[in-house]
């Protein structure tokens, strides 16, 4: 048997671990739709102070390190009274550094949107909130949805930086195994598939939405947009 009896003895602690990061994946995802969607909104909004606001974030959450931006949120949460909490330090920095690139995303995305299509509905006499959530909106996020699985993937990948606050997710949880039991390529496979169990079904959700036909309008192909390689 390849694998030994302290491996298996191990799966335990190693699914444990591998909750731990489909949690922060989860968590940091929904993070980044809800920044990305403000960070677009206030890109768009008539102030300048809140452009300048935003585009400063982005900025900042994409020229710097996530393992600083992790550091920075966690030793601030104390200062509002939300000490001791690592995996909320955690997530909040997975959600706010994804979505600086998901804001990206959708405003390369934008531009997928003709002009026509919300000059007639202004014409009708809808709302700006009802032409950006009835019209733009789903045509933006259907275009996205390649560079946003992307960013999922990456997102999943950066899950490890929350071992340095004492978060045990899968990578830790599978080096306190080695530590343990000497089996560094039994437990890194395992740790590897873990990740790949996460990974295929979303890729595979992605391609699976990119394909559905629309209907009532043609199909559009999504530009060039400044996601993460």
């Amino acid at each position: 048997m390849w694998f030994s009896p302290q491996v298996i003895q191990s799966f335990p602690a190693l699914f444990d671990g591998w909750m731990m990061t489909v949690s922060l994946t989860v968590l940091g995802a929904i993070g980044s739709l809800a920044w990305g969607h403000l960070a677009l909104a206030l890109q768009l909004a008539p102030l300048a102070p809140l452009r300048w606001l935003v585009r400063l974030y982005i900025s900042f959450m994409r020229g710097t390190p996530a393992l600083v931006q992790l550091f920075l949120v966690f030793f601030s949460l104390p200062l509002i009274g939300l000490g001791g909490h690592p995996l909320l330090a955690a997530a909040l920095t997975l959600g706010l550094n994804s979505g600086a690139y998901t804001a990206e995303i959708l405003r390369g995305n934008l531009r997928i949107v003709p002009r026509g299509q919300i000059e007639a509905a202004t014409a009708l006499g809808m709302a700006p909130w009802r032409i950006a959530t009835r019209i733009v909106m789903p045509q933006v996020l259907r275009a996205s949805i390649p560079a946003l699985v992307n960013e999922f993937t990456i997102l999943l990948k950066t899950t490890p930086l929350a071992s340095v606050v004492a978060v045990t997710e899968l990578t830790y949880a599978g080096q306190m195994v080695i530590a343990r039991t000497y089996t560094s390529s039994q437990i890194m496979l395992i740790v590897s598939i873990g990740y790949l169990a996460v990974v295929l079904p979303v890729l595979a959700l992605g391609r699976q939405l990119s394909r559905m036909p629309r209907s009532g309008q043609t199909r559009l192909t999504s530009p060039a947009t400044p996601g993460r390689s």
